[in-house]
């Protein structure tokens, strides 16, 4: 009985991240992602212990990788600004092992990085082999600030016969292009996308304004932004429209409830890294001769 109630308790407590999850080649509509969802939990009471087992796993799995030394991860994180990006790398990716981890948060384009193709700064900080790594924010801003924005675009100072009416399609392209090669050698990679609402939005920049301690965070842009709210819907969904794939996926994941979000990103990154089927490496004969022969020396004293 205290089995099948374990059971019970666990099924209770699985978040089924197949519905966050953006088909491949299928439709598409933001509409259709409620930003409020918490299923299967009802209320935050509890979940603080859950995610800590599942933070505590997570580093597990990443000492494993590490170790293994064969894959790599890529988690890439886009939303609009107030949707908790920083929160939920700090409480779920941010225990993991430093060794193992290498985070990188992507602000405006520096005079050397505008010099550079879209993606340059970004791929030359993909993680290494046997590491995790996570983008605040990436090469996704081109399709979507940037689009928002044409000025922006007008700075990296492309020939005339590169910004052409397809552009768009055109990096998102080269977007799957590129994610697909990575695929093929050993970067495991998984975008996700924290659907904050309006509403919700708004009420976490006033309380940024009547918090003294993180007005800092609040920034005037951030208003004139909320005013481009359908067109970033808009730009937000056609991205991941055109580039989720079924090796390299978009989740939208609902981000009204923080706790929630947390406990989401934590079961997308639990969910990544055991589909790896990841192990402690064997050691051959003669790596097993060394260490025996270094038990043996270390056994007495005087050597």
């Amino acid at each position: 009985m205290l089995v099948l109630q374990n059971l019970i308790n666990m099924a209770r407590t699985r978040i089924d991240t197949r519905r966050f999850r953006v088909k491949a080649g299928g439709r598409f509509s933001l509409a259709g992602f409620d930003p409020t969802d918490t299923a299967p939990f009802e209320a935050r009471e509890g979940t603080r212990k859950i995610l800590a087992k599942h933070v505590h796993r997570l580093f597990e799995l990443g000492d494993l990788l590490y170790a293994q030394n064969r894959w790599s991860v890529l988690f890439i994180f886009q939303a609009m600004d107030g949707a908790g990006k920083d929160s939920a790398i700090k409480h779920v990716l941010r225990g993991l092992d430093p060794k193992a981890t290498q985070v990188y948060s992507f602000k405006t384009p520096s005079q050397e990085e505008l010099k550079h193709d879209f993606m340059w700064r970004c791929l030359k900080s993909l993680p290494e082999r046997g590491r995790i790594g996570i983008f605040n924010r990436s090469y996704y801003e081109e399709v979507l600030v940037s689009r928002i924005h044409p000025e922006l675009l007008e700075q990296r100072q492309l020939p005339a016969g590169c910004v052409t009416k397809h552009i768009w399609r055109d990096r998102f392209e080269d977007i799957r292009d590129i994610e697909r090669y990575l695929t093929r050698n050993g970067t495991v990679i998984r975008k996700i996308f924290l659907n904050v609402s309006k509403a919700e939005q708004r009420r976490r920049f006033l309380m940024r304004l009547h918090n003294p301690e993180k007005r800092w965070k609040f920034s005037i842009n951030d208003i004139n932004e909320r005013l481009r709210w359908k067109e970033y819907m808009a730009a937000y969904e056609e991205a991941m429209r055109a580039t989720s794939t079924e090796e390299s996926p978009w989740y939208v994941v609902p981000a009204d409830n923080k706790w929630f979000t947390r406990l989401a990103v934590a079961a997308i990154a639990i969910e990544t890294l055991e589909s790896l089927e990841l192990k402690v490496p064997t050691l051959s004969h003669r790596d097993t001769r060394a260490l025996n022969d270094a038990r043996r020396r270390l056994r007495f004293k005087h050597k």
